[in-house]
């Protein structure tokens, strides 16, 4: 191949031969070499492709027929994931992809997506799928893939499908030609967690640390905000972490919304990053619409947020548990972890949870301190302060702390 920008392409020729020959077409008219990964099970009507079917069985340690032999679709198809993402890491460490695209139902979106996941935030990712029309969370993740949405089936090309194949190309080739895998981070990087209720907190500590020199990333969590941030921290040099918003983790423990899942928190501890907790928005659990709040949390209080969320207030068994599972979470990286602080604002973990708000409870906040300070391991000990989350004094503290955990990092300013 030359040096131009390569670009992988991920389709099935068993069922889509005249998509790919389409996309392919547009791609190399955009001035990008095409790789093509077909993970095709039934027979490919292309041998000629960078990266056959039978390549791709054989990174998985079978044949192509064993696959075929396993009649059943599920299993045929990890199979088919696990080869092609070894082979297209593979590709990508000899020669370098500069993009990735895909096209594909609900199996080749499956396939597509967890290889674009098993590459680095940045390089360019777009699949163009039928899911795209509103089902995204179980391909997407935590990941920053784009999708596109055909409108029609992926059967064929049509006046619209032609359209939406072309920009999706056109749309990959373009970032692939400024794509550049030299990040220069010469900044010390701080990972933060926020919702718009300790907004003021987030706001605060994030202008503090940036103007003694610091970049800080700050991830929405609602459900998959924490999940990229464990990812970034496991990628790239982190100097510090603040999480501040355990709302992923309360919802995990109480089958809320947004719920990240049992690793939620896990990789700055087990990494050795320090680590700054605090329990923002540890007052609600997160619901849908109110009717459904109050068949799935009964007896507790509300406050609708909007039409489609709602929060519900945790009581003491909520916030006992929630200081229970941190504790484990720090407990079992007692071999690797770096240094972890744990802060606790005694008058309030959000907005709902204060004077002006609707879930405002002061008899609770010592309840998760003092369950904390039961949790955490010897020589982790929680700070209670007297103040609200979101008042000056806790951003300060926190920001205090990061300088201490940081001073090997020499911040500059900006």
């Amino acid at each position: 191949m030359s040096n131009k920008p390569k670009v992988l392409m991920i389709i099935t020729l068993d069922t889509k031969a005249v998509e790919a020959k389409y996309i392919r077409e547009v791609l190399e008219s955009q001035g990008v070499d095409v790789v093509h990964l077909d993970p095709s099970i039934r027979q490919s009507t292309d041998s000629s492709v960078e990266i056959t079917p039978e390549a791709i069985a054989a990174a998985a340690g079978k044949t192509i027929q064993e696959v075929r032999d396993l009649k059943h679709e599920g299993k045929c198809q990890a199979v088919m994931i696990e080869g092609s993402v070894a082979c297209a890491l593979k590709y990508h460490a000899e020669h370098g992809l500069s993009g990735i695209i895909g096209v594909g139902g609900s199996m080749g979106t499956a396939l597509g997506t967890v290889v674009m996941g098993s590459f680095p935030y940045g390089l360019p990712k777009v699949m163009v799928s039928t899911m795209a029309s509103g089902f995204t969370k179980p391909f997407i993740g935590a990941k920053d893939i784009n999708m596109f949405n055909p409108v029609c089936d992926i059967a064929g090309l049509n006046s619209i499908t032609r359209d939406v194949f072309r920009n999706a190309a056109l749309a990959t080739a373009a970032m692939a030609k400024n794509y550049s895998p030299v990040r220069v981070e010469p900044k010390p990087l701080i990972a933060m967690t926020t919702l718009s209720t300790i907004d003021r907190c987030t706001v605060n500590v994030r202008k503090q640390l940036e103007a003694k020199g610091f970049e800080v990333m700050v991830f929405h969590t609602l459900g998959t905000g924490g999940m990229a941030m464990d990812q970034i921290v496991g990628e790239r040099d982190v100097a510090a972490v603040v999480d501040t918003s355990l709302v992923e983790v309360n919802d995990f423990l109480n089958n809320g919304l947004c719920s990240a899942g049992p690793d939620r928190a896990k990789w700055s501890i087990r990494k050795g990053v320090p680590v700054i907790f605090a329990p923002g928005n540890a007052d609600f659990m997160v619901a849908g619409p109110i009717d459904q709040a109050k068949a799935q949390f009964p007896g507790k209080r509300y406050h609708m947020h909007n039409h489609a969320l709602t929060a519900v207030r945790t009581e003491a068994p909520e916030l006992q548990a929630l200081a229970k599972h941190m504790g484990g979470l720090i407990k079992d990286a007692e071999k690797t972890r770096g240094p972890v602080s744990f802060f606790v604002p005694l008058k309030g973990f959000s907005n709902h949870d204060s004077p002006d708000g609707y879930l405002h409870d002061p008899s609770l906040c010592p309840v998760f301190f003092s369950a904390l300070q039961e949790a955490l391991p010897e020589g982790v000990v929680p700070r209670a302060f007297d103040c609200h989350i979101n008042d000056a004094e806790f951003a300060d503290a926190i920001v205090e702390q990061v300088l201490a955990y940081t001073k090997d990092k020499q911040p500059f300013a900006s």
